[in-house]
């Protein structure tokens, strides 16, 4: 989502590092393409009147001018200043505090995603919090709406209130209440009707929803790819209902980014949730830093942590350590590690979170080399055999026309596959033979010391331990690190299909640039 403003901000952030003083004068200009940057993106205009009034009151001070490094100070005034706009470290996590069952009434404009973010929300509850959830409908309008529930409800494993026909919102209310209630569950979930646009019944049937159910959090749900428009809706809804969150969807999207950084300074309502993505998992806690982290290509290692964290599967991972110990990679190893990826976003989800890779991900997009590739190298290996999985090096050439047909690919990219599992394999020969178990035997031999409880409760913690040049990368099949220029190196995370290699010898696989020898 907010690509295009990242990348307006890295040019005009460029120029500042390559420069060892700054006058004014070059923070007026470099102010000039913040504020131009900021209003392409749809951030609405007082938001940034404000926005560039407070980083030029500190950038042209004596902490910018009379700084060692003066460019890397602006970058930090505006990322400070950008974190605050979004809400500073105000807590966002949605609110239990009240006797069960606690009521969330869900509103906001049809086709906003009102119902699929009801439903996220509640499998979030039950999975994560192992809270028990009720999902009802209120919506008696649209054709279906109450059943759409019904299905996702199903697909998430969360109870939904029965349907009764003729039954009104009010009526529908107070039964999901008591019925919560009775059935001894802690959250009740209100999915609310919607409108094309905000209109005076709209706003009469949600105030009457809400007198009945006493919501403890009332969450409006806004459509990213909306704009600016966006901030008035949210305006209109905490004016006559009274929102205590929002909730974002869409912003997997190439919306301009411009309805999250404005509606949280215009309305002072925090935002709590990010949709990411189609699927019920794709859901963001927001986070004000992390999200000022991303927009300034800092990347955001925290929350991939905590998104490996839950996407992996503990028991194949420890099956996998186990024959990593050995020095055995085959490539029912390796499809584990591609599907690994996809789960947390495929390669844009995961390079969006990492720092300094903006001009990697746009390397990849001029190569066309998408979570297609992904897809691709998966096929292949659902193609092959059990024996051939197990020793690739049975994999002759009529076998790889037999997998190429059966995989809709061509051989070459089979030939690729292989070669980057042999790679790979390689490096955990080489790592298990070393003595000790070298970094095998610390990572999965015990050699690594517990976490500590602070961290494993505070994953915002591991910022303060992180090297000043980054996390280390080479992990088994991982980014050796970026190296080149003084970046920083990237974690270790499953290796990217492909060919040749970036620039400086980082991200292996990526089309583009010479490796450095």
């Amino acid at each position: 989502m907010f690509e295009s403003l990242t990348g307006r901000l890295g040019d005009v952030f460029t120029k500042l590092r390559g420069r060892g003083a700054l006058s004014e004068k070059d923070v007026d200009e470099a102010m000039r393409e913040v504020r131009r940057a900021l209003l392409e993106a749809d951030v609405a205009l007082p938001v940034v009147k404000d926005f560039i009034d407070k980083v030029k009151a500190r950038a042209v001070g004596v902490e910018v001018l009379k700084s060692i490094t003066p460019g890397q100070q602006v970058i930090k005034i505006v990322h400070d200043e950008l974190v605050e706009m979004l809400g500073g470290a105000v807590d966002t996590s949605i609110s239990l505090h009240a006797a069960a069952p606690v009521a969330i009434m869900m509103v906001g404009l049809q086709g906003s995603g009102k119902t699929t973010s009801t439903a996220k929300i509640a499998k979030r509850f039950e999975s994560r919090d192992k809270r028990r959830v009720l999902m009802a409908s209120l919506d008696t309008r649209r054709p279906a709406a109450q059943e759409q529930l019904k299905i996702l409800g199903e697909q998430t494993g969360v109870a939904t209130l029965p349907i009764i026909a003729g039954q009104q919102p009010v009526q529908i209310a107070r039964r999901a209440i008591e019925a919560a209630r009775l059935g001894g569950y802690d959250i009740v979930m209100l999915d609310t009707a919607g409108r094309i646009h905000i209109d005076e019944a709209l706003m009469q049937e949600v105030a009457e929803v809400r007198d009945v159910a006493q919501p403890h959090e009332t969450l409006l749900v806004a459509d990213s790819l909306t704009g600016q428009d966006a901030v008035n809706v949210a305006q209109q809804f905490k004016d006559r209902i009274g929102v205590t969150g929002i909730v974002l969807t869409r912003t997997d999207g190439d919306g301009r980014g411009g309805a999250a950084l404005s509606m949280r300074a215009v309305t002072g309502v925090p935002i709590k949730l990010l949709g990411t993505g189609e699927k019920l998992d794709a859901l963001e806690d927001f986070k004000a830093d992390r999200v000022a982290g991303r927009i300034l290509g800092m990347g955001d290692v925290v929350s991939l942590v905590e998104k490996a964290a839950e996407t992996i599967d503990a028991e194949k991972a420890q099956k996998i350590a186990a024959k990593m110990k050995k020095g055995q990679f085959d490539l029912d190893d390796l499809a584990e590690q591609l599907a690994q990826m996809k789960r947390m976003g495929g390669m844009k989800g995961v390079l969006g979170m990492l720092p300094g890779v903006a001009k990697a991900q746009a390397q990849m997009a001029n190569a066309h080399m998408d979570d297609g590739v992904l897809k691709r190298q998966t096929a292949i290996i659902s193609s092959m055999t059990k024996a051939e999985r197990r020793n690739p090096a049975l994999l002759n050439a009529s076998r790889k026309r037999r997998v190429a047909a059966g995989s809709g690919t061509e051989v070459q990219e089979i030939n690729r596959l292989l070669k980057l599992h042999r790679q790979m394999a390689d490096m955990m020969k080489m790592m298990a033979r070393q003595k000790g178990g070298g970094l095998l035997g610390k990572l999965f031999g015990g050699g690594m010391p517990e976490m500590p409880p602070e961290l494993a409760n505070n994953p915002d913690a591991l910022k303060d331990m992180l090297p000043p040049g980054g996390m280390p990368g080479g992990m088994p099949g991982g980014f050796p690190g970026l190296g080149a220029g003084g970046r920083p190196k990237l974690p270790g995370l499953p290796g990217l299909p492909g060919r040749g290699g970036f620039p400086g010898g980082g991200l292996p696989g990526l089309p583009g640039g010479k490796k450095k020898k």
